[in-house]
């Protein structure tokens, strides 16, 4: 189903099949805001489904034909094929259904100011950024973040006005179903080539996201980023630049990194300097993040100097740099990168943290990635000392014996102090074994090798 309209068909009770999923909960929680019957079903009950049932919405475990009581719109997320009993109720009975993406982009029509936030990276950490300096702001938005946020007790928060934020993936293009008023590009890599077939491929579905942007809204772009320049010609809408080094409309200045490896700057638009703003995150990185978020939150009318404060309240999200612990003077962290720039970023990150020695322990996220991007890999991680390989999380992908984690960890240079394990208990037993006091551990990856971290905080404190 395409090119539909929520408001114009009569619909009144929506059938979600994974309603447990973290993008899928949310839009069930927005649905339910505004009045929609809503049921769904997961393969398994959850704290997730648990709160949707609380909040009035039916919720069965399994996928089952006769889970789908006539509902007027099926909604199906990227995981749920035509083959799934609840699908293929929904046709027998002709019963419209839809992707997630695109019933996301029919909500952000419900807002008038309504905010997408794109890129190869940074997208969860920018949303969450902007998120907490609206809230502060009292602009109080309807929040869709693809991680739990702490200042709002999970990844959705209903708000009551105009103001509607949530990321914008550009995996399948899916972004091209939403329709912001402010667009955010943040940066432009080479990933998902399962799909794309190359950078230009890429930078086109970028492209065609900032055109989705009316005239009289705004994309907040990267200047720092060339291909992010490339995508901002012949644009309709009004374009507004952030940077580090380039000349652009907001400009961070005077970078310097404290103790705890955390950054500060000063920001400077129209020759007027704003700041020091603190951040409570590490990271080159989030500089970036937290500049995009600035900008975006000046295009709303709020001046930078009332976001100091604020912004140094925000303590990141899980699964970003995020602490596990620290046993025997060894910290423990955790962190989502699976995409060779973002690996480079974290080690970087870490290197302003006071440590010995560095491991990096990295999972491959999807097979089609780790062959495409094999060569990238290979030199990410030349600011770790040492690094463990385990096997690839396949997540949608079956392994056609291509490339594996093998493959990956011989190609790694320097070479001498990288190993491929496989299994997690043996990962975390090998690090309990040569970690020494004052050495730094994380975790990567996309998928479950956070468990690696849990595991090896329990053997030093035993």
């Amino acid at each position: 189903m395409s090119n539909f309209d929520i408001s114009e068909h009569k619909i009144k009770h929506i059938h979600l099949i994974g309603i447990g999923g973290i993008s899928m909960s949310a839009i069930a929680e927005i649905l339910l805001h505004h009045g929609y019957q809503v049921s769904g079903s997961d393969l398994t009950d959850s704290k997730t489904t648990v709160r949707l049932r609380d909040k009035g919405a039916q919720i069965f475990i399994g996928h089952e034909k006769s889970h789908v009581h006539s509902p007027d719109l099926i909604v199906y997320n990227a995981a749920i094929k035509e083959h799934n009993p609840e699908r293929v109720a929904g046709m027998e009975k002709g019963i419209p259904q839809t992707t997630r993406a695109q019933m996301l982009g029919q909500l952000m029509k419900k807002y008038n100011k309504s905010i997408a936030v794109s890129g190869s990276h940074g997208k969860t950490t920018t949303t969450s950024f902007i998120s907490l300096l609206m809230a502060y702001a009292k602009l109080d938005p309807t929040i869709l973040v693809g991680g739990d946020l702490k200042e709002i007790g999970g990844n959705v928060k209903i708000g009551n006005t105009e103001h509607f934020i949530t990321e914008a993936c550009e995996y399948v293009e899916s972004f091209l179903q939403f329709f912001p008023f402010i667009g955010i590009i943040l940066n432009i890599d080479v990933d998902h080539l399962d799909y794309f077939k190359d950078l230009d491929h890429i930078k086109s579905a970028f492209n065609k996201f900032a055109h989705q942007i009316p005239a009289e809204g705004f994309l907040v772009a990267n200047w720092d980023d060339t291909n992010v320049k490339d995508v901002t010609v012949d644009l309709n809408c009004n374009l507004i630049t952030y940077s580090i080094h380039s000349n652009s409309d907001f400009q961070a200045r005077d970078i310097v990194f404290n103790e705890d490896g955390h950054p500060s700057f000063y920001v400077v638009h129209s020759n007027k300097q704003y700041g020091p703003f603190q951040l409570s995150v590490p990271g080159m990185h989030n500089v970036y993040n937290a500049l995009a978020a600035i900008t975006t939150l000046f295009t709303l009318g709020i001046e930078p100097n009332a976001l100091v404060e604020p912004i140094q309240k925000f303590n990141g999200i899980q699964r970003r740099f995020d602490f596990i612990g620290e046993v025997n003077n060894i910290k423990i962290v955790d962190d989502y990168a699976h995409h060779p720039v973002e690996i480079k970023a974290t080690l970087e990150a870490a290197k302003n943290y006071s440590h010995n020695k560095l491991w990096c322990v990295f999972q491959p996220h999807t097979y089609s990635r780790t062959k495409a991007l094999l060569n990238d890999f290979s030199t990410s991680f030349s600011l770790a000392d040492h690094v463990i390989i385990t096997d690839i999380y396949a997540a949608r992908e079956p392994d056609t014996g291509e490339v594996s984690s093998k493959d990956l960890a011989d190609r790694i240079v320097p070479n001498e102090n990288v190993v491929y394990i496989p299994e997690f208990e043996t990962i975390s037993t090998y690090l309990s074994k040569n970690v020494q006091p004052g050495d730094m551990v994380i975790t990567m990856g996309a998928g479950n090798v956070f468990e690696i971290g849990e595991m090896l905080k329990s053997k030093l404190n035993a």
